[in-house]
């Protein structure tokens, strides 16, 4: 992992931190009382535990009533806090349940792979999101437990969003590969066609099995029709997303915010570059699907962009198990003494820095905002050319840094570069991970049981 990489699983904790609602829990032992019982009679009663009960079998686990109810309360949650109406109660278990299925294959895989994450890894990913929500960890847990979620199920929720996240990594997302061939015909395409223009969409998914029959198809389909028609009537799109829609994002009314034209598949770009805001598409076919969108809004993007760079180097000492956190401060600080009293810094680089960029005497070059990990962003933008921070910790170690000067740069070409890339990778990966979940899917023994 090299220095500008940004941790994308903090990234994904926190947004799963932003969306994770209060669990409440299924009581553990019930009161019976017969009607009109007394006050004596019921203090005699015994206090008896509900025997849980079997949802659905997934391979070799299950997933219980109780797992399914836990769900459901957050769920109900999540929608009340977006002002969204809630589902018949039939519906929107059947909705969760298909998710908590393939959320279980998915961690089922993870686990015989041998994908973990240790009790240091989740405390840290906890930290920092409290970090984000500007609390200490204790101020984090009374928060959580004041909106009724149970700090365990919380470590939970996040150590299973970290496991299938590294999952998608390995599985889908680090195959996906952009050439710089792609990235020069992106370009010469998006060329001839003039500004790209960007949209905000809602989807809903019908999903199409692997290997479904003519029949099974059909069905689908009629279904898909069902849906459209209800959202032809008025009904709200998030409602029958919820209701209906088998994308991941159905609970959260299957928003997809703003999207460029180049990061959507050629099937719904071509739909919407024809269509108003406020508009529904008709349904759409793919090899995934049926799909059908809603457009909330068009605009055109300002490829033009003019950032304010920093040209830094630094020196990295790396924390491991061989070095403590107060080793490479130590270490750092009697650097810096140094360097102060007339050592050159390019030499210490070399000598002593453990990033890749030690043979350059620690020079990064010049950097664009974004391009370093917070921690490192923050403490240099707060640094005068000339300057030497003291030492800064980060994912990677502890640095020293030192700003050598600062520009304004049109970084439009390198900008359009990096977009295109973007584009393309996410438009490979977005529909890698659909075919490879579905082939997940279907190559699992799920059963159903008769639900309450």
């Amino acid at each position: 992992m090299t220095f500008k990489t940004v941790n994308r699983i903090f990234s994904a904790v926190i947004l799963i931190a932003s969306l994770v609602s209060g669990v409440a829990h299924a009581t553990d032992a019930v009161d019976l009382k017969p009607s009109g019982a007394s006050t004596s009679a019921a203090s005699a009663t015994p206090r008896v535990k509900p025997v849980d009960s079997i949802v659905a079998v997934v391979n070799d686990d299950v997933i219980t009533r109780h797992d399914l109810d836990v769900r459901y309360e957050r769920a109900v949650q999540q929608l009340k806090a977006r002002n969204t109406a809630l589902p018949p109660r039939a519906v929107l278990e059947k909705q969760l349940l298909e998710r908590m299925i393939n959320d279980r294959i998915q961690l089922q895989l993870a686990a015989q792979t041998g994908i973990r994450v240790d009790a240091a890894q989740l405390d840290k990913a906890v930290e920092r999101i409290a970090e984000q929500n500007k609390l200490t960890l204790p101020q984090f847990q009374a928060a959580l437990k004041k909106e009724g979620i149970e700090f365990d199920q919380f470590r939970k929720d996040i150590r299973d969003e970290i496991i299938l996240t590294r999952l998608h990594e390995r599985e889908v997302d680090n195959k996906v590969n952009v050439s710089e061939a792609e990235v020069d015909a992106y370009l010469e395409n998006q060329a001839k066609q003039g500004q790209e223009d960007e949209y905000n969409l809602n989807h809903i998914l019908i999903r199409i099995p692997e290997g479904a029959t003519t029949e099974q198809i059909q069905k689908l389909h009629a279904r898909a029709q069902q849906v459209l028609d209800l959202l032809n009537k008025g009904d709200d799109f998030a409602q029958v997303s919820a209701s209906y829609s088998d994308a991941p994002n159905a609970l959260e009314g299957g928003a997809m915010g703003w999207r460029r034209n180049s990061q959507l598949p050629t099937l719904f770009a071509d739909v919407l570059s024809k269509m108003k805001p406020g508009q529904l598409s008709e349904i759409l076919r793919s090899s995934g699907g049926f799909h059908i969108l809603k457009l909330n809004d068009k605009r055109g993007q300002d490829v033009n962009t003019v950032v304010k760079q920093t040209h830094a180097r630094h020196i990295l000492i790396k924390t491991n198990e061989l070095v403590s956190a107060a080793d490479a401060k130590n270490r750092l600080l009697q650097i810096r003494e140094r360097i102060l009293n007339g050592t050159k810094f390019e030499d210490m680089a070399r000598q002593y820095s453990d990033d890749g960029s030690a043979a350059k005497g620690g020079d990064l070059g010049w950097l664009s905002p974004g391009e370093t990990v917070p921690e490192f962003e923050h403490a240099m933008d707060a640094l005068k050319p000339g300057e030497i921070s003291q030492p800064i910790q980060s994912p990677f170690g502890y640095h020293l840094i030192e700003v050598l000067g600062r520009r304004d740069q049109d970084v439009t070409k390198e900008r359009q570069r990096v977009l295109a890339r973007q584009a393309l990778r996410e438009r490979k990966i977005e529909s890698a991970q659909e075919d490879w979940l579905r082939q997940l899917r279907d190559s699992a023994y799920v059963e159903y049981r008769t639900q309450k």
